[in-house]
């Protein structure tokens, strides 16, 4: 069985948008590239053609990938999101014990995390040790530096 994905609007309108990009600029650009390397001749000892060929399999690949991805997402519903626990689509408001620093993270799926954003994926060790937890609750987590202790400060949408 297909692993669901969970998207908010947003994340599922970029994901069309990867799609459409590339089906519609992407694979035509490597279907004309190998069909130049084809009139170039010999096909046995053609790099240009070997490569543009092995660039529409991962295009193709890449295709069948976030199409699969697109058949199996559900789309987060912002406004069922309860804020009484952590969980995923939750902006959680963290204070790092032994620093004093404090900082903010939205859980989102591994499909839209972005570190930029402070968007951490609930496949992380950090939102998986928050994933459950309440407002106030301090929570020792492994990471790959140590173990670090959080506490919850806030939960939010």
């Amino acid at each position: 069985m297909a692993e669901v994905t969970y998207l908010t609007e947003e994340g599922l309108k970029k994901l069309k948008e990867e799609i459409e990009y590339l089906t519609t600029v992407e694979r035509p650009k490597i279907s004309k590239q190998i069909a130049e390397a084809r009139d170039k001749g010999d096909l046995s000892e053609n790099a240009e053609y070997d490569a543009a060929k092995e660039a529409q399999g991962l295009i193709e690949m890449k295709i069948a990938q976030l199409q699969a991805t697109l058949r199996n997402a559900k789309i987060v519903d912002e406004s069922m999101i309860n804020t009484t626990h952590v969980q995923i689509m939750n902006k959680v408001k963290l204070k790092n014990t032994q620093t004093g620093a404090i900082i903010e993270y939205t859980i989102v799926s591994a499909r839209e995390a972005d570190l930029k954003a402070k968007k951490i994926s609930v496949d992380t060790p950090i939102a998986q040790g928050l994933m459950g937890k309440k407002k106030g609750d301090k929570v020792k987590i492994k990471v790959p530096a140590g173990e670090i202790t959080f506490e919850i400060l806030d939960i939010s949408v």
